[in-house]
């Protein structure tokens, strides 16, 4: 009889993802993870097999988490509005002190030294949809005539999503939240 699990997998997983986020894939030991996730090592292992495959549940984890920022694109009634409202959650989650800072994706993309295809391709998947959203937003003002019909989207498109990565980087390391918010506004009065 197959015994059933004495442990929320979603908090648990919550908890590793937290972790891996602040200290990194590399310096996040299996001990450590058994403490924060509050489960045994077979537990870790019977339910994520190894450390890698929990670490890539973790980065799926926190893509389902963080997600909702891409909805407010979606349903913008306007791009500045939405663009506006975007990095207005953005930049006060990056600088939430009660995170471990910037972005988990960013982090893993830019502090992860061997990294194999699945992770690679997690995180190419999110760099490509939330340039993706930027894109249709920006589609959607230029075909409604907010935006000049000459404006290249793909341009500002992926424009913004190096705004959103750097920010990311610049709240890691812990530069002013304002500076980055009067960034935001100098752009979109570009766009």
């Amino acid at each position: 009889m197959a015994r059933t699990r004495e442990f929320n997998e979603d908090q648990a997983l919550h908890q590793a993802m937290l972790l891996f986020w602040k200290k990194g894939y590399e310096a996040t030991s299996i001990p450590d993870l058994l403490q924060v996730m509050g489960i045994s090592r077979s537990s870790l292992y019977d339910t994520f097999s190894d450390k890698q495959t929990l670490y890539i549940a973790a980065l799926e984890h926190y893509k389902k988490v963080s997600f909702n920022r891409q909805v407010i694109l979606e349903r913008a009634s306007s791009v500045r509005t939405g663009i506006q409202q975007f990095f207005e959650q953005h930049i006060t989650s990056a600088y939430d002190t009660s995170l471990p800072g910037g972005c988990f994706v960013t982090n893993a993309a830019t502090t992860l030294e061997s990294r194999d295809e699945k992770i690679n391709e997690l995180i190419k998947t999110s760099f490509l949809n939330l340039e993706q959203a930027f894109c249709e937003l920006l589609e959607k003002g230029r075909q409604s005539g907010e935006l000049d019909k000459t404006t290249d989207v793909k341009a500002w498109s992926y424009l913004l999503l190096n705004l959103h990565q750097s920010i990311n980087i610049m709240a890691k390391a812990d530069q002013d939240q304002q500076r980055a918010k009067e960034m935001i506004s100098f752009v979109i009065a570009g766009i």
